[in-house]
C-alpha cells in the first residue's frame, strides 16, 4: 500500500505543472467538437507516459544519467521543441467554439506524440525521479509502485480533457482563450531561457 500511495503522489507531483504537454490536452478538450474526439490526443499523452514510466522503472534512468552528453541532448532538443511549440501555440488564436478548425485525428496523434516525447521535462522527470524512486521496491510493491504511477497519468489526462470539453460549454469569449494561448506561449519560451540558462 505505500508503494501505490507513493507512486500516485509522486506522478501527480510531477503531472501538475503547466507544461506543453497538459497545455495540448486541455486545448484539445476545447477545440474539439466533443469529448469523444479530444480522446486520441488524451489517450496518446497517456500511453506516452505510461511507455516512460515502464522504462524508467525498468532501468533507462541508470543508462540516462551515467551518460552527461545524452541528458544534454535531451535538453537541447527539448529546448528547440518549446520554442517550436510555443510559436505554434501564439499564433493559434482563439479556439473555435463549433470545433469547425478542430484538429484532425492523425494530426492530434502526431502533437500528442511530439509534446509528450520531446517535452525534456517529462523525460527528465520521469527518468531520473519515477525512475530512481522505483529502485527501493522490488517485485509485488514495484508493480504496485508503477501501476499506480500509470493511473495517475491516465486519470490526469482525461480530467484535463474532460476540463476543456466543459469550459467550451461555458460559452466563455473568445478572447479569453486568446489569452490562454498567449499565456501557454510566453510559459514554453520562458521553459526554454530557464533549460537554456542550465545549460551555460
Amino acid at each position: 500500500m505505500e508503494a501505490v500511495l507513493h507512486g500516485i503522489m509522486l506522478a501527480f507531483g510531477l503531472i501538475l505543472p503547466l507544461g506543453a504537454q497538459n497545455v495540448f490536452v486541455f486545448t484539445q478538450g476545447v477545440t474539439q467538437p466533443s469529448l469523444f474526439r479530444a480522446m486520441p490526443a488524451m489517450i496518446t499523452a497517456a500511453i506516452c507516459d505510461t511507455v516512460l514510466i515502464v522504462l524508467a522503472i525498468l532501468g533507462l534512468s541508470l543508462i540516462v544519467l551515467q551518460f552527461e552528453w545524452l541528458r544534454l541532448v535531451l535538453l537541447a532538443g527539448g529546448i528547440l521543441f518549446l520554442v517550436y511549440m510555443g510559436k505554434v501555440i501564439w499564433f493559434s488564436g482563439a479556439a473555435n467554439m463549433d470545433g469547425a478548425e478542430a484538429m484532425p485525428l492523425k494530426k492530434q496523434i502526431v502533437f500528442a506524440l511530439s509534446v509528450s516525447l520531446l517535452n525534456p521535462h517529462a523525460l527528465l522527470d520521469t527518468i531520473g525521479v519515477i525512475g530512481t524512486s522505483a529502485v527501493k521496491y522490488s517485485g509485488q510493491e514495484q508493480l504496485g509502485f508503477t501501476l499506480a504511477c500509470v493511473l495517475a497519468s491516465w486519470v490526469w489526462f482525461f480530467g484535463l480533457a474532460a476540463a476543456g470539453a466543459a469550459l467550451k460549454r461555458m460559452r466563455i469569449p473568445a478572447r479569453i482563450f486568446i489569452g490562454l494561448n498567449k499565456c501557454s506561449a510566453l510559459f514554453m519560451w520562458g521553459t526554454a531561457v530557464y533549460l537554456a540558462i542550465g545549460l551555460l
